[in-house]
């Protein structure tokens, strides 16, 4: 796994320029500082917000900041309902047309124990391009979207054996606000995190379940 700041947008870009790359959290506000003098960004992570109009014009603003995330990482919830669920579909469509071409791909932040029946939602609208990130409220849906994973995200101290047993090695953001700070505890990480290029489990995997 590799370990990356998650800085919030309006922060000076500055003093976070040596690390090999970083992700933020989108908000208000202009973002052509971290375009000129930021570390490349991985992801964009917008606010928590409902399913809607405003979500797809945030979105908007910011894949135009010309920042060339790999992933817009959104909150979403289980549609609830008729209406929630073409909400959901409509503002996802969008959200599809804005990045088509662009090379950013969606990475939905399930919320907690939500995260199965959005899978479920997604392949039955075929929506393969479609992934997500994860985090530690995921929990016993990790395996539904196992297949899936385009990002992380985890606070200090969090459990991250679940995304070691998967073989899981692409990058983990971790919220951070003092770039010293963040160095040290991002060295500690891939310390006590080495590289993993298996999943501990091939069940399923292998010829014959793995069986020799």
């Amino acid at each position: 796994m590799r370990f990356l700041p998650l800085v919030p947008h309006d922060f000076d870009p500055a003093p976070w320029r040596n690390f090999q790359a970083a992700e933020l959290a989108w908000g208000p506000g202009p973002a052509a500082a971290w375009r000129a003098s930021g570390p490349p960004i991985h992801a964009l992570h917008l606010a928590d917000q409902p399913w809607g109009p405003e979500l797809g014009t945030e979105a908007m603003a910011a894949l135009r900041a010309g920042l060339d995330p790999d992933f817009l990482v959104l909150h979403a919830a289980a549609p609830a309902g008729r209406l929630d669920e073409s909400r959901f579909m409509s503002t996802l469509e969008v959200l599809l047309e804005l990045t088509h071409g662009t090379g950013v791909k969606l990475a939905l932040r399930a919320r907690s124990g939500d995260a199965a029946v959005l899978a479920r939602r997604l392949k039955e609208a075929r929506g393969e391009a479609v992934g997500f990130c994860w985090h530690a409220g995921v929990g016993e849906d990790l395996d539904a979207i196992s297949d899936r994973l385009f990002c992380a995200v985890a606070a200090p101290g969090e459990d991250l054996r679940p995304l070691q047993r998967l073989g899981y090695r692409w990058n983990v953001a971790v919220p951070a606000s003092d770039p010293a700070a963040a160095a040290a505890a991002l060295a500690a990480l891939e310390a006590s995190h080495p590289m993993v290029y298996f999943p501990e489990d091939m069940t399923g995997l292998l010829p014959d379940g793995g069986r020799a």
